[in-house]
């Protein structure tokens, strides 16, 4: 009994604010939950388009030309109408102020700037030229 109160006196300022930090946070806790409760609303659902866009296959970059999804969307105007006829064959692209390559259809290769846009045939070629794969887009 004599070593409770000893410790009880030497840690009694520490162990009242443990408990009495407990004691807010739970109440805390239950007191958001019952509010929560009484907010219940329907789930949130995203419904996504039923057709994809329709890109263009001259475009190397995937340009998007048409899409029935909604009414408001406007076509995308063709961006790459200063690149040389031989860019419609782009399997691959890059940036020529880049070392990586990616697939047309990729974010990032969408971003590229017309006057920026490297075109690759195959991925050999690609490599060739010291560049590596993209390991953020699918392939």
């Amino acid at each position: 009994m004599n070593k409770i109160k000893e410790f009880w006196t030497q840690y009694e300022y520490k162990i009242v604010i443990a408990i009495g930090f407990l004691l807010v946070a739970g109440i805390s806790f239950e007191f958001g939950y019952v509010q929560g409760k009484s907010l219940e609303t329907s789930p949130l659902v995203i419904e996504k388009p039923i057709e994809s866009p329709k890109t263009s296959p001259e475009s190397p970059v995937g340009g998007i030309i048409e899409s029935n999804s909604t009414p408001t969307q406007k076509a995308v105007p063709e961006a790459n109408s200063q690149q040389p006829a031989n860019m419609t064959n782009c399997l691959y692209v890059g940036s020529k102020s880049s070392d990586k390559y990616y697939p047309p259809t990729c974010s990032y290769a969408k971003r590229i700037k017309p006057e920026n846009l490297a075109c690759f045939k195959t991925e050999g070629e690609a490599t060739a030229q010291g560049r590596t794969r993209s390991m953020g887009c699918k392939y």
